[in-house]
Order: C-alpha cells, then structure tokens, then sequence
C-alpha cells in the first residue's frame, strides 16, 4: 500500500483503490523493466514487457467507466486531455513493441525511457489530480455503478478485485435478488427454483451419491442415474420396462403393494435398509405427484450409508491431506 492510498484509507474493492495498487504494480514493472540486461536477458525482458502493456485494461477501464461518470457530473478535462495522452502512450507502445519484436536492442534501449517516462507523468497526474477530484465529485452510487462495469473490461491485476460494497453475508432465505446466469436462458430449462441446462441435469444426476430410478404412472421404467458407483447394476435395457420384471421376484409382491397404496394416496413413502456386499444399503421409495396430486409416478433411492450410520459428534474443520 502507497502513501497515498494509505491517507485515503479507501475500502478493497473501490475503483480508486484498484487503480493505485495497479500504480504499484506499474511502478515495479517499469523499475523491473529498466534494470533488466535486454541482451542477455531478452525473454525477460519481452515478458515483463507484455505484463506492462496490459496498462491497456487501465486504460480502457479510465475511458469508459471513469470518465463516463466524470462527464455526468459536469467534469468533461479527463475525456478531453488524458484520453489524448492515453493515446500518446499507446503509440509510443506500438512503436517500441517493433523493436522489442525485431530484437533490435538498440532500438529498445534507446525509446524505453521515452515510454517509461511519459507512463510515469500520467500516473503522477494521476495522483494528484484525477484521481482527488474525482472523489471529491463522484458520489458512492457512481463508485458502485463504476464497480460493476469494471467486471466487462478488467484489470492490470493477477487477482480479481473485490466486490465493492463488500458484501454482507445474506441468508439464502432472504435472499431475493435477481441475478443473471451464467449461460443464456434459452440454453437451458426452467425448473421451480432456478435453471439448469441439459449437460448440467447429467452432470448432477451422475455426481450425486445415490442411485435414483423413476417410474411413471404407468409403471414404467423412464429413467435412471449413471453414478461412478452404483449400489445396483443397471443397463439401457431398462427403460421403458415394466417395474414388476426389474425386480427378483421375492420382492415383486412388496413393490407391486407399494405402487398401489402411492397410487391410491394412501402412502406416499416407503423405506428399507439391508446388508450388501458387507455394506448397509438404505432404500426407500417416494410417491410422485404434481401440483393437482395427482399420481406420476415413484422414485426409488438407493444409498450406502455405511460410513454414514458412523458418523458421531461433530466435524466442522476441513482435514484434506
């Protein structure tokens, strides 16, 4: 943190907070840049040229968000004077990165300082007077607007600013802004509580640690989970079979019972546990209905719970290895 940044005492996350850890960062690069042996150290060097260039992202950012909400407030220097000198400065860049291209060492040692230079000037202008003025003008709700527009354009900087506000843990109950996805609705289906694209469904269906079955109201077989571990073997062959032949038929008396009392609403769970493969399987069968509660169907669940009948006090600390 510069001194400068240290009087204003300004939050993580505020645009004028962002833009002086990048003078930081710019400072170093160009202390690094004029320090470094080109001749020897070429690749170095064409590194931490390219690093300096992403002043690029500053600028724009200045451009397009600063100086935007600056004009609105009735101060228009900055859009007239600095975006020239931005301007300067980008010429100079392209000039140089000719040279650093040809490796025409000369040519590098000989404009560097020129570039350096002028970057330096800017940044002192900066400094004093952009960027004072523009906190004395500019109001929170024009930082936070500024804030959010930055997120399209980015930053000179390895990490990701903060959010600026910072924001206050909010409960997911009382949580009800509207926010925008990250894939076009159109991509994907509505569902009661958010949107999910088709890949999506697979990826969670396959991820979860249970092994699902769903059969219709006409008793058949439409769908099933491709776990990585399956408690019990399934095939394609599956589907669009009647339940009654997917089970041994031990068992097919106890699952035609369940499917009538959830079909008539008079139950609408059922559940088992047995011993298998030295493991404890917990099963259980659930009645689907739709709004009107009318019968669609039944989900059957499978799920080791070995490890979890063993579960006993409390673990609230993360122990990866």
């Amino acid at each position: 943190m510069n001194a400068y940044e240290q009087e204003l005492d300004l939050p993580k996350g505020h645009p004028i907070h962002t833009y002086l850890q990048e003078t930081a960062m710019i400072h170093q690069l160009i202390d690094e840049l004029e320090q470094c042996d080109i001749e020897n150290d070429y690749q170095v060097f064409y590194n931490l040229f390219n690093k300096l260039q992403t002043i690029e992202r500053r600028f724009e950012r200045k451009e397009n968000q600063l100086f935007s909400f600056l004009e609105k407030s009735g101060w228009n220097g900055p859009s007239q004077n600095m975006w020239s000198f931005h301007d300067t400065i980008r010429s100079i860049f392209k000039f140089v990165r000719e040279k650093v291209e040809a490796r025409d060492i000369r040519g590098v040692y000989e404009n560097f300082h020129h570039l350096s230079n002028n970057i330096r000037r800017l940044m002192l202008v900066e400094e004093t007077v952009l960027f004072p003025n523009s906190l004395k003008i500019l109001k929170e709700e024009d930082w936070q607007q500024m804030r959010k527009g930055e997120e399209e354009i980015g930053w000179m900087l390895s990490e990701k600013p903060a959010a600026y506000p910072e924001q206050a843990y909010v409960h997911p109950s009382e949580d009800f802004t509207q926010r925008d996805l990250s894939f076009a609705k159109a991509e994907s289906q509505h569902y009661d509580e958010g949107y999910m694209t088709v890949e999506q469904v697979n990826l969670l269906l396959r991820t979860m640690p249970l092994d699902i079955t769903y059969v219709d109201e006409n008793d058949k077989v439409i769908f099933y989970n491709r776990g990585e571990e399956r408690t019990f073997p399934r095939s394609a062959g599956i589907i669009g079979r009647e339940v009654r032949f997917c089970h041994p038929p031990k068992s097919v008396d106890t699952v035609l019972r369940i499917l009538e009392e959830f079909r008539k609403g008079t139950q609408s769970e059922a559940s088992f546990w047995i011993n298998f493969k030295g493991r404890l399987i917990y099963i259980r069968y659930f009645a689907v209905r739709d709004a009107d509660k009318n019968y669609r169907g039944v989900i059957e669940m499978s799920q080791d719970i070995t490890d979890i009948k063993h579960i006993d006090g409390e673990k609230r600390l993360l122990e990866w290895k």
